[in-house]
């Protein structure tokens, strides 16, 4: 595995992270939204992380051996929607309230929103931190040679 394997890695999860940073970002800015083009209220949307790349061991393995490793990082599966209901809130002065007076509010809890973006945060962090750590190992590797 060679320096620029672990950049792209890191790489990969830092470009993941941003995703998900957009995604609570969006919930966060539609947490009012009562009304979608669907005439729904606006559901949470959660960003679903794969690996690049899954092998068995054997093949790990044996392209370990043959200096050939091939590894990917973290990719974005897909953006699912959140099934949880809507919340009822009584409003009957509001445009979208049902003969009882309530509305269906999104689905989106500000204070999860806020955790998922502290930990989205921190993972993102925590790549810069791998990168900046491979550069420096690299760094290192070079001053050897003077």
């Amino acid at each position: 595995m060679g320096v620029f394997n672990s950049i792209n890695i890191s790489a990969s999860g830092l470009t993941a992270e941003r995703t998900r940073m957009d995604i609570i970002s969006e919930n966060i800015a539609n947490a009012n939204t009562t009304r979608t083009s669907s005439g729904k209220p606006y559901r949470r949307k959660m960003v679903v992380f794969k690996e690049k790349e899954s092998k068995s061991f054997a093949e790990y393995l044996s392209s370990y051996t043959q200096k050939d490793v091939k590894t990917g990082g973290v990719e974005i599966s897909t953006i699912a929607e959140d099934k949880t209901p809507f919340k009822k809130v009584y409003n009957p002065g509001h445009p979208d309230a049902n003969e009882e007076g309530y509305v269906l509010m999104p689905n989106v809890d500000i204070v999860k929103e806020m955790v998922d973006m502290i930990s989205a945060t921190r993972a993102y962090e925590a790549n810069i931190t791998a990168i900046n750590s491979s550069k420096s190992m690299a760094m290192r590797a070079l001053n050897i040679g003077k």
